[in-house]
């Protein structure tokens, strides 16, 4: 059936009447104004993809009456734009497609019609580990590394990108999914088949919700559901309540983007926000760069909501023109934008749409923090966290306890590394990584912690060299102004070389410590402690021998790692003395804001994007070489014990079966509260004394 809404339809400009779009405001009802602006993309959607089968009329006018129905429970359809894949959670998805062409191929079909209908973006992020660091080469090997452990999937995916049309995959070695998607993939508003319609997207991991800072709605799903949209069918979801978040204000000078993403995550995790959308608006909108907003949007997870929204504003507008995108598309974005009533002024409070709820923060209120230890909503401020540390050290046992004797408090263990004696105690940093899509999207802080690094060693100050540090960008890009900028020679000094572009130690792919580190830990019982500029730090993710894990901003990891613990009042107690006998203190080396801006301002330019997202496809030399098969229909390798053809289509025929009853199944996994994927399944490595590992042993 025809779709019954196009009399809407009309052309963005008179002078190309081939590029049109669904025009809501002939729709001429009043309560679109008063919509909030992620429900007019669902609206957008379900009008364009209506076709009185998947998406009737009767889901428009719910939509439309969002304010009516929002507590109701109603289900609408979702088609949304593209899908974004990462390698852990994409591979099955290709998988289930290369088994879709040998079902169609025994069934007498063509077996390369079988395509994704949407399109669909597979990036490889979640594959490199921290083996190496502290030398130069380190990129290299660890890249090296994983080429080795990973050869299989490589070239299975490799024949994935070659085989299936609609499907593009980005090679490792390019950066993180989200900050990718930020910075090349996102198009905010698409011009695909003759119509402009809003970019969305929904990804095969949870921080997705990461471009809802750009105003490209997206959040995570399950494989089942990515793999459904990519075949052309709809998202089937409860109408949200939407959470309106006010700013107000201004951010202190010292205070960062983490420090502001952390305040946010535990007030709304006291709001309480799962399975709803969170819109920001408010004049403080207007002060955050998008690259502060990605931040906030990207840890939604973490506060629990399924997306975290801005609206597109001009200063959207104006990152599209900075990270490279074409000039004369940007314009059609920001015109087709205005004329459905989707571009955001955030001072201009007569736009604010009607929202479930409203909660305000003043930015000015927010102070430099950390979270931790065991969870990301779990703030403390940089001036308590000496004090709750130590309080956290004798508390039960728990998300704020590790329930230590009094007695053992001041433990210290003596231990040799490299020829040299060190002590460990309770809150001895042995891992400290700018990591995570969350944090190196932002040139602020990765600028902030460049600009640090380059005072503390003007300063004298060094870094343990036992202490584990890395640095793992989220896109070439990063690494470019940090190398033009001057800063990352400083960044090297202090231990934080380029170790690879993925989620590396976000994720758990820390590598391992030296082991008189770990022998020093266990001998002491000590809860040693990691401190990242990630997004998770739940007991067990970052590594197994830090049972305390703090999220913070790059500059302060670079600041916890010269100080080699967090028992430390970075106001009263100096991060360290020089070879003069100098105390430094934070304070003597922290960047101010001005400086880090006019650095930011001089070199974070429009061609250092294009130039590293015109060859990204094509630069990594080890997947080029690459020998993956040509052929349409893969050949299953029946001695693999990772990629393997699925039954679900094994007796499949031309003729509809009746569905059989479930019977007697069993109970998979068996959930207590705060349980999360890490617990179920980690990404990290897999211990040599589990099940897991014997059973891979056994094969070989």
């Amino acid at each position: 059936m025809s779709n019954p809404f196009v009399w809407i339809v009309e052309p963005l400009d008179p002078k190309q009447p081939l590029k049109k779009f669904f025009n809501l405001s002939k729709l001429e009802d009043g309560r679109y104004a008063h919509l909030p602006f992620s429900i007019r993309v669902l609206l957008e959607a379900a009008i364009r993809n209506c076709d009185e089968f998947l998406v009737k009329k009767g889901d428009v006018e719910n939509i439309l009456n969002w304010k009516e129905v929002q507590h109701k429970n109603v289900e609408v359809p979702f088609k949304p734009a593209r899908v974004i894949l990462q390698d852990f959670t994409g591979v099955p998805a290709v998988v289930d497609f290369a088994a879709m062409r040998d079902a169609v191929k025994k069934l007498g079909g063509d077996p390369e019609k079988i395509n994704p209908i949407c399109p669909a973006d597979l990036v490889i992020d979640h594959s490199i580990q921290v083996d190496f660091n502290r030398r130069s080469d380190s990129l290299q090997k660890n890249q090296d590394l994983e080429f080795e452990r990973n050869k299989e999937r490589f070239e299975f995916l490799k024949w994935g990108s070659q085989a299936f049309k609609n499907m593009r995959i980005i090679p490792p070695g390019s950066g993180i999914i989200h900050q990718v998607n930020l910075e090349y993939l996102a198009r905010v508003v698409m011009d695909q088949d003759g119509y402009y319609y809003p970019d969305s997207v929904v990804g095969t991991d949870s921080h997705t919700t990461m471009i809802d800072g750009l105003g490209v709605l997206g959040w995570g799903v399950g494989g089942i559901e990515a793999e459904a949209v990519m075949l052309g069918q709809p998202i089937s979801m409860v109408l949200p309540e939407v959470i309106g978040y006010k700013l107000l204000g201004n951010p202190q000078p010292l205070v960062t983007s983490t420090d502001i993403v952390l305040t946010i995550t535990k007030h709304l995790r006291q709001v309480g926000v799962v399975g709803k959308f969170v819109e920001f608006f408010g004049p403080g909108v207007a002060q955050l760069s998008i690259a502060d907003r990605a931040t906030i949007a990207n840890m939604c997870p973490e506060y629990g909501a399924t997306a975290a929204y801005f609206p597109v504003d001009d200063i959207s507008i104006g990152y599209l023109i900075q990270t490279g995108r074409d000039k004369e598309k940007v314009m059609c974005t920001k015109k087709y934008l205005e004329a459905v009533g989707m571009l955001r002024d955030f001072k201009n409070s007569s736009q604010d749409p009607d929202f479930t709820q409203v909660v305000e923060l003043d930015l000015h209120t927010v102070v430099p923090c950390c979270s931790g230890p065991k969870r990301p909503q779990d703030k403390v401020a940089v001036s308590d966290m000496k004090k709750d540390f130590e309080t956290c050290l004798g508390a039960k046992q728990g998300f704020k306890g590790f329930q230590i004797a009094p007695s053992r408090h001041n433990s210290i263990v003596k231990f040799n590394f490299e020829g040299c004696d060190f002590e460990l105690a309770h809150g001895s940093v042995v891992i400290a990584a700018i990591t995570s899509c969350t944090n190196t999207s932002n040139p602020s802080v990765m600028l902030g912690a460049g600009l640090l690094a380059k005072k503390a060693v003007e300063a004298g100050l060094t870094v343990k060299p036992y202490i584990k540090t890395s640095l793992s960008p989220g896109s070439g890009v990063v690494t470019y102004y940090l190398r033009e900028s001057g800063v990352m020679s400083y960044l090297s000094q202090l231990g934080f070389d380029v170790v690879g572009y993925g989620c590396m130690t976000c994720i758990g792919n820390s590598g391992p410590l030296p082991e008189s580190v770990v022998e020093a830990i266990t001998q002491g019982d000590l809860v040693a402690v990691g401190v990242l500029s990630g997004n998770r730090n739940f007991e067990g993710r970052v590594h197994p021998n830090t049972r305390a894990n703090y999220l913070a901003s790059p500059p302060l990891v670079i600041a916890y790692a010269i100080a080699g613990t967090v028992r430390i009042d970075f106001e009263r107690e100096p991060l360290g003395i020089n070879a003069s006998g100098k105390k430094v203190f934070l304070k003597d080396i922290w960047p101010t804001r001005n400086e880090i801006q006019a650095v930011e301002r001089q070199f974070v330019i429009p061609g250092m994007f294009k130039e590293v997202y015109q060859k990204i496809e094509t630069i990594n030399k080890s997947w080029n070489a690459l020998n993956a098969p040509s052929d349409k229909l893969y050949t299953w390798n029946p001695k693999s014990t990772y990629i393997k053809s699925p039954p679900f289509f094994d007796g499949l025929t031309l003729t509809l079966q009746t569905p059989k009853t479930i019977e007697d199944a069993y109970v998979l996994l068996s959930f207590g509260d705060s349980v999360t994927t890490d617990h179920i399944s980690p990404a990290g490595n897999i211990a040599r004394n589990s099940p897991a590992a014997r059973y891979l042993t056994s094969r070989g």
